[in-house]
């Protein structure tokens, strides 16, 4: 037993009995802080994965709102155009039946102008033809008698 080998394998084997309580208390202790760590971390990341779950859930619940209501503004400016265009059809048509008339209008304002010129250079070639055939058949005296015989009649034509 005086070997000092033998002592000094001896010592440390004492020495790692009584360092080996608080050595491993402190190594168990950083090893149990660091799984908290750990886990505190997983937790935080499953509630931040489950809050962007959320968010992603949302946001696509609202795309979907939107894309809906998108849609529906559509199908109603779709609908407005259809009522708006029949309505330009309807006053399209009154308007070009408006015009049809006016036009007619205007085609029977002609005529009746046209006529009543035809019936004036009608009445002033009789009046000038019956001057020319009263001037060329009859004599003064015939004359007289004619105007007499108008101033006679006058009274008779005017009631």
């Amino acid at each position: 037993m005086s070997d000092p080998k033998l002592w000094v394998a001896i010592s440390f084997f004492i020495f790692l009995a009584i360092a080996w309580k608080p050595l491993i208390g402190r190594i168990l202790a950083a090893l149990d802080a660091r799984g908290e760590r750990i886990r505190a971390e997983i937790e935080e990341a499953a509630k931040l994965r489950a809050e962007a779950e959320a968010m992603l859930r949302e946001a696509k619940a609202r795309r979907a709102a939107a894309a809906a209501e998108a849609e529906k503004v559509l199908a109603h400016a779709r609908e407005e155009a259809k009522h708006v265009a029949a309505e330009m059809q309807v006053e399209l048509q009154a308007a070009l039946k408006r015009r049809e008339r006016m036009a007619m209008d205007r085609i029977a304002a002609a005529e009746a102008e046209a006529a009543a010129a035809v019936r004036a250079v009608a009445a002033d070639v009789a009046v000038a033809a019956t001057r020319k055939l009263i001037a060329d058949t009859m004599s003064g005296a015939g004359h007289a008698a004619l105007i007499d015989k108008s101033i006679a009649d006058l009274p008779q034509r005017l009631h």
